[in-house]
């Protein structure tokens, strides 16, 4: 039992000597690492690439489908009845015509002697005041005589001279000189619709009659169209409504994404449609 105390006690003051000469070298190593000098970190500089930004405008692409229509377009409709007479050009889809052409004429012949008829009963009308115009109203004959010499049953009915004072427009209305002259206006103004002109230079894409045919008063006779100029109305999200503007320009392509065309915002729909949220557009385009 002594024995084994002593022992103990050995190996107890080796472990203490042992602690406190580990406890002396370590002091000792904090001591010297205090005082070293603290590494250089070294600088990296690192590599930015950089460009000069210019301001410019960036185009808006809207993806929108819509099919091209002429932009003048007339359905032409026939105001009387008569006999469709053979022109100087045939009225087949495909034909071209001039502005101010003739695209249709109607057999007038009948209508047109009704309307020579009542040229001459006004003039006739006029003729016979003339003696008292002469004797009453001998200031104002000279310009009724003017109009007279000036008459020409082949042309257009003249304007009735202009009446300066009351006693002669209660004599010349009073013989029905000017509701002779209105019905002739109404019936020459009539006579002229028994031809159609071209409003424009273009081209007949329809044609529903043909040379011989009986034209009846209110029937459709074809369609006539400029093939320069076209628009196509497309229909685009509201919120693009701050930067759709009219005269814009725009860029537009075939289906097939082959060619390009030119063209311009002719006119903005400024309603909403409540459905679909969208608005509507019309692009005009020349080619």
């Amino acid at each position: 039992m002594t024995a084994f105390i002593m022992t103990r006690k050995i190996i107890l003051s080796v472990l203490g000597i042992a602690l406190i000469v580990g406890a002396y070298f370590f002091a000792k190593y904090l001591i010297e690492n205090k005082n070293k000098p603290k590494p250089v970190v070294p600088k990296v500089v690192k590599t930015v690439l950089v460009d000069t930004v210019e301001n410019s405008t960036v185009p808006i692409v809207i993806s929108a489908n819509g099919n091209l229509t002429a932009k003048q377009r007339v359905e032409l409709y026939s105001e009387v009845q008569g006999v469709f007479k053979t022109g100087n050009k045939l009225f087949k889809a495909g034909q071209k015509f001039n502005k101010g052409e003739t695209l249709i004429r109607l057999d007038a012949s009948e209508y047109y002697a009704s309307v020579q008829s009542a040229k001459s009963n006004l003039y006739n009308s006029i003729a016979a005041i003339m003696p008292d115009l002469r004797l009453d109203f001998a200031d104002v004959y000279p310009k009724w005589q003017a109009y007279l010499n000036g008459f020409d049953l082949n042309k257009s009915t003249p304007q009735l001279p202009e009446i300066s004072g009351e006693k002669e427009n209660y004599f010349i209305t009073g013989r029905g000189i000017v509701s002779a002259y209105y019905n002739v206006k109404n019936l020459e103004q009539r006579l002229a619709k028994y031809r159609i002109t071209a409003p424009f230079t273009g081209i007949l894409t329809e044609a529903l009659v043909t040379e011989g045919t009986l034209v009846r008063s209110g029937q459709k006779l074809g369609e006539f169209i400029n093939p320069s100029v076209y628009e196509m109305q497309v229909a685009v999200s509201k919120s693009y409504a701050d930067v759709l503007k009219e005269g814009e320009a725009v860029t537009l392509s075939n289906l097939e994404k082959t060619k390009t065309y030119q063209g311009t915002v002719s006119r903005v729909n400024g309603s909403i449609d409540a459905t679909t949220q969208t608005i509507t557009a019309f692009v005009e385009v020349k080619h």
